[in-house]
């Protein structure tokens, strides 16, 4: 496993004897990862789906957490609320990511966050044998085993956090 960067995502896999494949994301002119996403990990033998969202969201109360999401689920805002017993939660605003997460949005791993933000991982992470998290570093994501990743987050809430749809 060859990384051509280093992030405190690579160094806690490294630490924890996780394998894990490097996948680089072109960025466009405005350093933004690419929208094709899809088209290049699909070219790599990668299921798109299984791409780990981190969608951070504040409470009214509890601040920011952090939701871990597979398969292009949409979080249940109903969910959400009822679990952290809020009255209100909303989307995280693009500044206020570096501010919970330490990571820019593009880049925000599931793991590797600080101690304090509150981190929901929805069951569709496990329906995938190898999962893509981000990296930390803009340009960068990171394929490896879901059972790895759910090991590595192992003391976090589990649940369905997601809408179904009918």
């Amino acid at each position: 496993m060859t990384t051509t960067f280093q992030s405190a995502v690579t160094d806690l896999l490294q630490q924890q004897g996780v394998d894990f494949q490097v996948i680089e994301i072109p960025l466009s002119e405005d350093k933004k990862p690419i929208r094709s996403l899809e088209e290049l990990l699909s070219s790599q033998g990668l299921q798109p789906q299984s791409v780990v969202r981190s969608v951070v969201f504040k409470g009214e109360n509890s601040g920011f957490s952090l939701l871990a999401v597979a398969g292009g689920g949409r979080a249940d805002w109903a969910l959400l609320r009822a679990h952290l017993n809020e009255r209100k939660c909303r989307m995280a605003e693009y500044d206020e990511v570096p501010e919970a997460t330490g990571y820019l949005v593009g880049a925000v791993p599931p793991i590797a966050l600080p101690a304090d933000l509150r981190v929901l991982v929805d069951e569709s992470v496990s329906h995938y044998e190898t999962v893509i998290i981000g990296s930390g570093v803009l340009g960068y994501a990171l394929a490896l085993k879901s059972a790895d990743l759910l090991g590595l987050l192992a003391d976090k809430v589990k649940g369905n956090f997601v809408k179904v749809d009918a």
